[in-house]
Parts: C-alpha cells; structure tokens; sequence
C-alpha cells in the first residue's frame, strides 16, 4: 500500500504531533501498534519486512497487512475530520441559517426567517458561493407571497443571475478539466495536438468569456489554463500581464484566507512566468510572497510547496550569476523523500544542469549515473520534454568527456527515438540543433570558422532573444560558446542580460 507512504510524506510536522495525538485517544487497547508504524512509515528508512519483524518479532505479514489497513483508514479519518474543521466553517454557517430559515417558514414565522435568509445571501454573496445562493434564493422565491415587502422580479432576477454565474463556474471546471486533459496526452503520452487551437474550440465550445466576475476557484482555473497555455506554445511574455491582472483581482477576493491552496498556487504561476520571462527581482518578490503564504494555517501546504519554490528560487539564482547559492538550495533536496516526483526530476535535471554550466564534469557525470530508469518510465513520470532535455544534456556531457563511443551511440539513440515527434510537433530546430552538435564533435577545429558560424546563422528561424526561452537559450549557449571559445556559463549570463536589455527597449 505505498500510497500511504505517499500521505504520510505530505504530513507537516504539526500534522504529524496532531495525528499522533488523535491515534492515542483513539486507541483502545495499550498494546496497539498503529504509532509504531506510523513512526516507522515516517522515518522511510525500514522495508516492510524489517517493519514487520520489529513490531512483532517475526514476519507476521498476515498481521502487518491488516495493520497498515487500519492505519489508512485512521488516516483517511483524520484528514476528513481536519478537512470539515478548517475549511468549510462559512459554507456550514450558511447551511444552517437555511435549515432554520425552513423550520421557521413551516412554523409561519416568516419575519423571523426571512432575516436569517437576508444573512445568508450576504455571507454567500460574499463568498461566491453560487449553489448556496441558488437555494436561498429559491427559498426566498418560494414564501414570497408570504412577505408583501418583497418584489419578486428582482428576487427571480438575481436568482437568474446567480444562476448564470454557477452555470460559469461549471463550464469552466469542464473547459480546465478537459484542457488539463490534453495537456496530459502532450506532455506524458507524446500526442500531436494543436494546442492552441483546441483551447480556443474548448472556449468556444462552453461559451466562456474571459472577461465576466468569476469565483475564486473560476480565476483560479483560468489563470492555470493561461500557464498551460504558455508552457505549450512557450510564450510566457503573453500571458504575463493577465497573470498579475487576475492576481490583483484576487488579493482584494473575500474568499482567499480560505482558498489558501488556490492562493499558493497562482502566486508560483507568476513568479514562474516572471522567471520564464528573464525578470529575476520580480520572480524573487513573488516568491518571497509565496513562501509568506506556506506558512500559513500551521504550515498546511508547506510540504506540497517546499520543492516547487526551493527549485524556482534556485532557477533564479543560476541565472543571476549567483550559482553557488542555486546549488546549496538544491544539494540537499536530491535526497528528499516526497510524493511529487515530477518536482524531484526536475530538480536532478536543474542540479545536473548547474554543475555542467560551471564545468564540473565530472559532478554532472555522477549525477547523471543515478537516472537508472528508462526513457519510458522518465515519460510517465515528468514528461516527454523532460526527457528530450535529458538526453540533450547527456550528449552535450559525454561530448565534453571525450567519451567518442558513448556520444556516437547515445546520437544514433536519439535520432531513433525523437526525431519523428519532433518534426510532428514543429521542432525542427532541435534537430538542426543536433545536426551542429554533431558536427562539432566530429570536427571541433571547424566550429570556430567564419563558415560555421554563417551556417548556424543561416539554419535557423531566429526571433528575438527576448521571446526566446531561457532553456532553449541555455542550450544554445553550449554551441555559441564553442564558436566564441568561452565557458558555458559566462556565454549564458551574456545572453540573458542581452534578452533583459532587449526586453527593457522592447
């Protein structure tokens, strides 16, 4: 049952005290075990077999297996019981203002009712709580001949607009599920999609309009449509603006203490963007925002967090020319046990690139030894862009190495492998890409020639720096600091302030 290793991981350390409290007055017996494993599970360091024989001596695995069934379920408990406690306080307020509000219309005093009812609306209007609003105004509707004072034109209309508002909110849960969808299949399974267009025909299609008052889950979901959208078509300088607008929007939203999830979530969308868009101060003053909010209600969401704005944080250190810090920040995560695996890949990735950057092969080829999976699985788990930068990265290395027998058979790989789907998918630059690569290995003296560098002048479709993204940047670095003869990192930094400065004049 390795999913309950899995929640235990996301456990804070006060969730961890609380659960352990709750096990405790919830145990009937003294001799019960279910802290034990807990702690046991909590450490990660033990299988199951060296779990097992330490809780009763010998592989009771009958025993140990009902054991750990009765440990999930505590903690499905716990979690429910937590979830009703904390979050929900307004909706259950609500609730029984209109379970009152009944009992009194039944018992026909409808003054009475008719001024829990007003709270009510107030507190879900405030809240956009657009199914509650729907039965309060459907109540309201109803006894409206009881109360003369009422005009129930205006109830029917707000009743209509309300209803409008959660149809809204409806459509666009649907439109974000089914483009969170599509981007599954481009990301993990390697689909051809036009993106961009399937966007535009789910819009369409729910007739959304990007410009109506919408809910604090709704700005939500459309500022991740954004992100998607720009993660995709890589142009993070479009959705940039409508990021910090929707956030704007957000802060001043009634709702936010509430939805802290939600909250965290689009201030790393920003500060990502900012990133993506060479804008390093900005991103850090997000970030130092984000990290404000992880903090909050006892922790929460740090330990969902913690490896999204460590490697975010340290993106922006690389490229600030403060690499040592990047490293320090991410040296002692590679070790972390954590659910989100994507975020642990994508640290690897970051923490193999850093070393490269700074010349330290032979660092970068120690940490490259410990991918032991295959592409497939890496594809599963992190994407089929992240792993086509993983290869890139290892043919860079062993060319650097001067390991001759792995680069020719990690090229031939390759070309088997990618070149069919990224010239389905419009990437034909990262083969020209490759195709210079390739030729700077088999004749390195001819890189720094004028005829070389007209060539890769000539190959490709250039755009300006400044919408260029920083990873494609990086990895062109390699190339151009050959032809210039200069270090890796130096030729990045150079190119990055010369994107800002083209952004600033922009």
């Amino acid at each position: 049952m390795s999913n309950l290793n899995d929640i235990i991981s996301t456990f804070s350390s006060e969730d961890q005290h609380r659960f352990t409290t709750y096990l405790y007055k919830k145990n009937k017996r003294s001799d019960a075990k279910n802290i034990q494993l807990f702690n046991y599970l909590l450490n990660d360091n033990l299988d199951s077999n060296e779990i097992c024989l330490k809780l009763y001596g010998s592989l009771k695995k009958d025993a140990y297996h009902a054991l750990r069934k009765r440990l999930y379920q505590s903690i499905i408990d716990f979690v429910a019981n937590n979830s009703i406690q904390e979050e929900n306080s307004i909706d259950m307020q609500i609730i029984k203002y209109i379970l009152a509000s009944r009992s009194f219309l039944y018992h026909k005093q409808y003054k009475v009712a008719y001024k829990v009812l007003d709270k009510a609306e107030v507190l879900a209007s405030e809240h956009y709580l657009f199914p509650l609003l729907n039965e309060i105004y459907h109540t309201k509707i109803q006894y409206a001949y009881t109360n003369p004072s009422i005009s129930i034109n205006e109830l029917i209309s707000k009743f209509k607009a309300n209803q409008k508002n959660h149809q809204l909110e409806d459509q666009l849960n649907m439109v974000y599920a089914k483009i969170k969808y599509t981007l599954n299949n481009i990301s993990y399974k390697g689909d051809v999609v036009d993106f961009q267009t399937v966007l535009n025909q789910t819009l369409q299609e729910h007739n959304i309009s990007i410009n109506e008052s919408m809910s604090f889950k709704s700005l939500y979901q459309l500022a991740t449509i954004a992100s998607i959208s720009a993660f995709v078509t890589k142009d993070y300088l479009q959705i940039e603006p409508f990021l910090i607008n929707t956030y704007n929007i957000i802060i001043t939203h009634k709702n936010k203490e509430k939805q802290l999830f939600y909250n965290i979530e689009i201030i790393y969308q920003i500060a990502n963007t900012l990133f993506r868009n060479k804008k390093f101060n900005e991103s850090f003053h997000y970030l130092e925002s984000m990290h404000k909010h992880m903090l909050l209600k006892q922790k929460k969401y740090y330990t969902t967090y913690k490896l999204k704005y460590n490697l975010l944080i340290a993106l922006n250190h690389n490229y600030s020319n403060k690499q040592d810090i990047a490293i320090e920040t991410l040296e002692p995560l590679i070790t972390t046990k954590h659910p989100d695996t994507e975020s642990l890949l994508d640290i690897y990735l970051s923490l193999i690139m850093f070393y490269f950057q700074k010349n330290d092969l032979k660092k970068t080829h120690t940490l490259f030894s410990k991918f032991y999976h295959t592409d497939h699985w890496y594809t599963e788990k992190a994407g089929k862009e992240w792993v086509i930068k993983k290869n890139l990265i290892e043919i860079l290395l062993h060319i650097d190495l001067k390991n001759i027998d792995l680069v020719e058979s990690r090229l031939l790989s390759f070309k088997r492998n990618y070149y069919d789907y990224l010239k389905s998918i419009n990437q034909q630059r990262v083969i020209t890409y490759l195709g210079f690569v390739e030729s700077y290995y088999k004749t390195p003296e001819a890189v720094t020639s004028t005829k070389f560098k007209n060539a890769v002048s000539q190959s490709f479709d250039w755009v300006d720096i400044h919408k260029e993204d920083i990873f494609v940047i990086s990895f062109y670095s390699w190339l151009k600091g050959k032809m210039n003869n200069k270090d890796l990192y130096t030729t990045t930094l150079d190119l990055i302030k010369q994107s800002q400065q083209e952004l600033t004049n922009a």
